[in-house]
């Protein structure tokens, strides 16, 4: 899979960081035998903004890295200002979705832990539909179907030649909320069963009868990158939502994830409940 700009610029930081470290200088030497302010440095290797290649070209000598190591550097420096499609449609995008389509337009693996609606990659139109209408009750319709079509465009990464592996736990709940009426919510659950058999997708039903569990508080998701420490964490919050990427934060959310995967039913049972439940939505 291809490496695109914000994992690139991610990348980039970190890599700025451990040859810093290597070398044995602090922040405000490394700046200063360069000729770029502490604070800059500080932002090239905190991943915010952008960087230009020759501060970086020089970093890197002054570090001692390999021409190799410097090479690379320079490459990542100059592709992390390419953007993806999305940046081309015509209406605005909230910052919040701008940014989890950056990440997922690269991602490796996504980790799901739905508790209340289908997760949004899995789910069909009419579904993606309801749910944008309860949640934005003042949303006009044209902004209500241009979010769902940025929905529905993102779901094409399930079809690239190499997708990313799809894990999503759904809490029981989400599969018995019946949303937009029962004709919806029979395809919604019939389109799940049919995602959860690609061998890319995996689909597990966390059961009522676990009890409580490891992620109560809500849902979220684990944008896993080419390295771990290149992870996100996204939390859906009542109007937006929060990314996390501090390594406290990744751990709690993986252990999570963790005890939510060997806590829910397996994949044959999770579609066997799930293809139940949907004949109850008659």
């Amino acid at each position: 899979m291809a490496v695109g700009p914000t994992t690139r610029r991610r990348q980039l930081g970190a890599d700025l960081r451990r040859l810093r470290e290597r070398a044995g200088l602090t922040l405000e030497e490394a700046g200063a035998r360069v000729g770029i302010s502490k604070a800059t440095l500080s932002r090239y290797e905190t991943k915010e903004g952008s960087v230009k290649w020759p501060a970086i070209d020089a970093l890197c000598r002054e570090y001692a890295a390999t021409d190799a190591e410097r090479v690379a550097l320079v490459e990542l420096a100059k592709g992390a200002k390419i953007q993806g499609w999305w940046r081309s449609l015509a209406d605005p995008i909230p910052e919040p979705m701008n940014l989890m389509l950056t990440l997922e337009d690269e991602v490796l693996r996504e980790e799901h832990y739905a508790s209340m609606y289908i997760p949004g990659l899995l789910q069909v139109r009419e579904y993606a539909e309801a749910v944008h209408r309860a949640s934005e009750v003042e949303c006009p319709e044209r902004e209500v179907q241009h979010m769902v079509d940025i929905r529905m465009k993102r779901q094409e990464l399930l079809r690239r030649a190499e997708p990313p592996h799809i894990w999503c736990v759904i809490d029981e709940a989400a599969i018995r909320r019946r949303v937009g009426g029962a004709d919806v919510m029979r395809e919604q659950l019939h389109h799940v069963v049919e995602l959860a058999a690609l061998p890319h997708v995996t689909v597990q039903v966390l059961p009522f009868a676990t009890g409580a569990h490891a992620a109560a508080v809500g849902s979220f998701v684990i944008l896993r990158g080419p390295a771990p420490e290149l992870d996100v964490v996204y939390v859906d919050l009542l109007g937006g939502g929060l990314f996390m990427e501090k390594k406290p934060e990744l751990e709690r959310y993986r252990l999570a994830f963790q005890y939510l995967s060997a806590q829910a039913l397996d994949l044959e049972s999770s579609v066997g409940l799930i293809n139940r439940v949907a004949k109850e939505h008659a």
